[in-house]
């Protein structure tokens, strides 16, 4: 029986031309992408001196790879900042399009994360062969990086000192110098993140006011688990429950309360402001409804970015303490695996108290039910209205 698409003869149904043979008007593949200039960017030192390492090669490539990442990042990172900034009245028609964005860099530092399982096929002595060509060169050099951690919101102050200087002090240029200079000065995501959440339904004290019921259900839960650790014969148990309920009825005041808060955030243990972490606890709470499933998508990938930067540290320290040991210079004269250690610790995390939000929650029984209204804000069906009685353009 023939096949009713006309695919038994594959070859017949071949048909074309090869569009590049008359050479109209436009970019040939290579031409397009400027291959003459990427194929012909790496410019091995060994082989300059004569003395040709094979693993150069793939050392160089794939720091390139990286910075071409970075550069993608970046790009993207820059579009999300905009929009989170051109449309604080329109966040239901470009949350779609700011949550791609980001979804995007997510698989890309994926990528960035496995890739380095791409150098661990090096061995140290290989690594040896061809590490004396690369001082003064170091990969805190990255421009790109170091831009891509201020953007998404890295504070200065949090940052470890590069041999007992300023970090910026390694880019004594002064585009790159003003470029690093205008990242510290602009909003950051984690800046514009605040601010969105702090726009959050529901975060208002007049109608729902879901600080207040919150408040209230802690109190009840907390009150039950304590009566329950009463009832606990074991002296031992009793004591240790009790002492556990009191640990957490301070944790729970501390995002209660707004000057205790505020102190936490001083002191460098928490990020974002009071409000804006109220709204991403009300988020959390009800991330099922129509309005917030979006958001609460948005909140989980900027956890996941965050949590995949760490991994690409944790895996160049790995890397690094492989090929040179933790008691060698880094190329670039810093304390090398010691230093790279120190970036991984919380002062690093961006997105910290997205991290912490389980610490705030309570079980579903407990959850203050919405209101009538409430649940009408939350439908789709509001969130339509509201955009649609706004006629502002979105770049």
């Amino acid at each position: 029986m023939a096949c009713p698409m006309g695919f038994d003869d594959l070859e017949v149904r071949q048909d074309g031309c090869n569009m590049a043979e008359g050479r109209e008007p436009g970019l040939l593949y290579g031409e397009y992408l400027h291959l003459d200039k990427i194929l012909n960017a790496q410019r091995l030192a060994s082989v300059e001196d004569n003395n040709p390492v094979h693993d150069e090669h793939l050392f160089i490539i794939t720091h390139q790879a990286y910075e071409l990442w970075f550069k993608q990042i970046l790009f993207e990172v820059d579009s999300i900042r905009y929009m989170f900034q051109k449309a604080e009245l329109l966040d239901e028609r470009c949350m779609l399009e700011i949550l791609k964005r980001i979804q995007r860099c997510v698989l890309i530092l994926k990528l960035l994360v496995d890739q380095v399982m791409i150098l661990e096929t090096m061995t140290p002595l290989d690594f040896m062969e061809f590490r004396h060509y690369l001082s003064p060169a170091s990969g805190f050099q990255s421009l790109q990086f170091r831009l891509i951690e201020n953007k998404l919101g890295v504070k200065q102050e949090n940052r470890s000192r590069y041999n007992q200087a300023h970090y910026t002090k390694v880019f004594s240029d002064q585009g790159s110098s003003e470029q690093l200079r205008q990242s510290e000065v602009d909003p950051s995501l984690c800046d514009l993140v605040q601010q969105w959440l702090e726009r959050t339904p529901g975060l208002e004290e007049s109608g729902f006011n879901f600080w207040e019921k919150y408040q209230r259900v802690v109190e009840e839960m907390l009150e039950n688990q304590e009566s329950k650790a009463m009832q606990e014969t074991n002296d031992g148990i009793r004591k240790t429950k009790l002492n556990d309920i009191q640990k957490r009825r301070e944790l729970f005041g501390s995002v209660f309360d707004k000057k205790t808060h505020d102190a936490l955030v001083q002191r460098g243990e928490r990020r974002f402001s009071h409000r804006s972490l109220r709204g991403a606890i009300l988020i959390t709470f009800y991330r099922d409804e129509p309005r917030f499933n979006q958001p609460h998508q948005l909140l989980a990938s900027l956890m996941d970015m965050d949590a995949l930067i760490t991994k690409w540290r944790y895996n160049h320290v790995l890397l690094v303490q492989r090929m040179i040991g933790s008691q060698q210079l880094g190329t670039g004269g810093s304390s090398g695996y010691h230093y790279l250690r120190s970036t991984l610790s919380d002062r690093y995390k961006i997105f910290l108290d997205l991290f912490n939000l389980s610490t705030f929650l309570v079980p579903k029984p407990y959850l203050p039910p919405l209101t009538k209204e409430m649940k009408c804000r939350l439908s789709l069906i509001e969130a339509v209205n509201d955009v649609s009685n706004d006629t502002s353009d979105i770049a």
